[in-house]
């Protein structure tokens, strides 16, 4: 069902409810833009769900008197409908945390959604790049374009995902004002979490050659990165210019922009750096998210005594 669809089967009351909550994310949470898109997506299915499930479009009323049979209900939809395990577990996550929001505004307990329980999923580990297919990325990704300063350009986007880390997104963000690049960058990241990056002479230096050869002039207000007309660049351009060069060198499909980043976490750890600051680098909220690396570094040792040693 389209969003379109589901807002129409929507209550104007439940409407108005998920509009403010989506506003408070914004405003006091710093929710990024996917973020809030995601739930309003998922908020907007699953009350669309209720109405179906009970006949009628569900004021206020009726969603705080929803029942744990309603919830297995929609659960069941949704498996049905192809969501996996860890899709489900989200959009229950997003449902949650609403109705915890309107519990509390509304003044009922939502014991029936918050007793739900999301299915067990295996978490998917990071899969970065070892260290000669990342460097052997940046080296091939300058040859995808007849461009010089596109190559140059796309040689400064994608060091500065491995060698610092980035998102694309925070990447992309980066205004004029940001060159000559300092020794460290103020980072805006999700949730508008702010983080200190250091930046190595390699991005410094890449950077640098785009901007020389660039026929745009740096404006202090408009993107570092521009397109081929001027513009911001598209995400989409780096994506494919890192598909071509995996092509080449016959990575696999995981090797992706975000892999970069994925790959930049690991190499840290694998050369002895400390969780708490590989967390601080990379903008996590959570020790727990960058606690994954541990267990792919894990994985990769466990590979080189499995290859090496006489008694494996």
């Amino acid at each position: 069902m389209s969003r379109p669809e589901a807002q129409m089967l929507i209550s104007p009351a439940c409407r108005d409810a998920l509009q403010l909550w989506l506003q408070g994310l914004r405003a006091l949470d710093g929710a990024a833009a996917n973020t809030i898109s995601a739930y309003q997506g998922d908020l907007s299915s699953f009350l669309a769900f209720m109405t179906r499930h009970n006949g009628a479009p569900q004021g206020l009323g009726a969603l705080a008197r929803i029942t744990t049979s309603d919830m297995r209900s929609w659960m069941a939809q949704e498996r049905n409908s192809g969501a996996g395990a860890r899709s489900l577990a989200r959009k229950l996550s997003a449902v949650k945390s609403f109705y915890r929001w309107l519990a509390e505004r509304e003044g009922f307990e939502p014991t029936a959604v918050l007793a739900a329980r999301a299915p067990k999923f295996q978490k998917k580990l990071p899969r970065p790049l070892d260290k000669d297919a990342a460097r052997a990325v940046i080296e091939t990704v300058e040859l995808q374009s007849g461009t010089d300063w596109i190559a140059a350009r796309d040689v400064a986007v994608v060091t500065l995902l491995y060698g610092c880390g980035l998102r694309i997104s925070e990447a992309l963000s980066l205004t004029g004002k940001a060159a000559p690049l300092p020794a460290s960058l103020r980072i805006l990241g999700k949730g508008g979490k702010e983080r200190l990056v250091p930046v190595i002479e390699a991005a410094r230096e890449a950077v640098q050659r785009y901007l020389d050869l660039s026929p745009y002039p740096k404006e202090s207000d408009g993107p570092l990165f521009r397109g081929l007309r001027g513009g911001a660049l598209n995400p989409r351009q780096i994506q494919g210019a890192m598909a071509q060069a995996r092509a080449q060198l016959g990575l696999p499909a995981s090797a992706t922009p975000h892999a970069l980043r994925h790959s930049f976490a690991t190499h840290l750890l694998e050369a002895g750096g400390d969780l708490r600051a590989i967390q601080e680098l990379l903008g996590h909220a959570s020790l727990s998210t960058t606690q994954t690396y541990t267990a792919v570094d894990t994985a990769h040792l466990m590979a080189i005594y499995n290859r090496s040693h006489p008694k494996a």
